[in-house]
């Protein structure tokens, strides 16, 4: 019976090894989780204070196919019981995206199973999906280390971005920050339960750019908790490392939020959703929920276990594509600038 139920099914196999996550899992119908498997590297590039993509690399190479193997265990779920293979082709470090990429071709080569390219953002996005299904037109806030995009969507895999970061990302910001305070990699959980401790006192700017403007910038924010450290100690002042840290965390929410909260109005949408790594910071996510509590804007909030990379974002985004008619060869090459689908639209 089982055997049976699932073959009615659709079931993606996703594979995510953007960066330093090699991470596989099998996701039924869009919506179902039957395993997600995540092999973390966290601890081999600490030593380092950040991912070393040549050691990432290797690492995808000795992980992804008992990653795969434990995926599918997980799901008991055979092979050839799958209905499609989605892989992230981008954005991310050009050599860890390939391993993901020649593993997928290699199984879809060999079982004659449809390949799906898909974007990393996309898969962000539709971790959402895998909660509660997506209600159109939304707007996005995508933030991540190395992305902050607000994406607008009138459909499923329907893409219009609506802004972007002009230089850092606010996670890149957070790291950077992070060694400015001397803490440990990897930064962005760090800088946040330091903040947890202090208050706000710092004078920090915020970059709202041009009026009417939903891209951001961070990079003067961090350039000014450096000169706030320097200024300090050429004079011989103590930092109170807890409250700048408050302080520039204060600044960089209080962008995301606005921002985001000015694309809905500008789009006339009520749904947010909010995904990316840095998604899982507690006061971004209150901060949000507090600003959303007073308007008739539904917020979506993806849970902790789904915030950071994992293949069941992957997954659940492919399925979609594969529904929607999109299918790679096996030229597929991975991009490490791969833009989103239709993100023109919106220049």
């Amino acid at each position: 019976m089982r055997n049976n139920t699932l073959n009615k099914r659709t079931l993606v196999l996703g594979l995510e090894t953007s960066c330093d996550e090699t991470a596989v899992s099998v996701v039924a119908d869009g919506e179902h989780i039957l395993s997600n498997v995540v092999a973390s590297q966290m601890e081999v590039h600490q030593r380092f204070g950040g991912v070393v993509p040549e050691v990432a690399s290797r690492r995808h190479v000795e992980n992804i196919t008992l990653v795969i193997q434990e995926a599918l265990d997980q799901a008991e779920v055979k092979l050839n019981e799958i209905t499609a293979i989605a892989v992230t082709q981008g954005p991310g470090l050009v050599g860890a995206l390939l391993i993901g990429v020649s593993a997928a071709k290699a199984l879809s080569f060999s079982t004659g199973i449809p390949l799906i390219p898909v974007h990393h953002i996309a898969g962000h996005i539709y971790a959402n999906h895998l909660i509660q299904p997506l209600s159109f037109p939304l707007v996005a806030l995508v933030v991540s280390g190395g992305h902050t995009e607000l994406i607008y969507m009138k459909d499923h895999m329907q893409f219009e971005r609506l802004g972007r970061t002009r230089d850092d990302a606010a996670g890149e910001a957070y790291d950077k920050v992070a060694r400015l305070l001397q803490l440990p990699y990897p930064g962005g959980p760090q800088v946040e339960k330091l903040a947890q401790r202090g208050k706000p006192s710092y004078s920090l700017p915020r970059a709202w750019l041009e009026e009417g403007s939903f891209d951001f910038s961070f990079s003067g924010l961090k350039s000014a908790v450096m000169n706030t450290i320097h200024n300090a100690t050429q004079r011989g002042e103590e930092i109170y490392s807890a409250d700048l840290a408050a302080s520039f965390q204060a600044a960089v929410i209080e962008v995301l939020v606005e921002k985001s909260l000015a694309a809905v109005k500008a789009r006339g949408v009520n749904q947010l959703l909010l995904a990316g790594g840095v998604s899982a910071n507690k006061a971004l996510r209150s901060a949000l929920t507090s600003r959303t509590n007073t308007t008739d804007v539904c917020l979506r909030l993806p849970p902790l276990s789904l915030c950071t990379d994992n293949a069941a974002m992957i997954a659940a985004a492919g399925t979609f594509a594969y529904q929607g008619g999109h299918r790679a060869d096996f030229t597929l090459n991975a991009n490490a600038n791969l833009p989103l689908i239709n993100e023109e639209a919106a220049e």
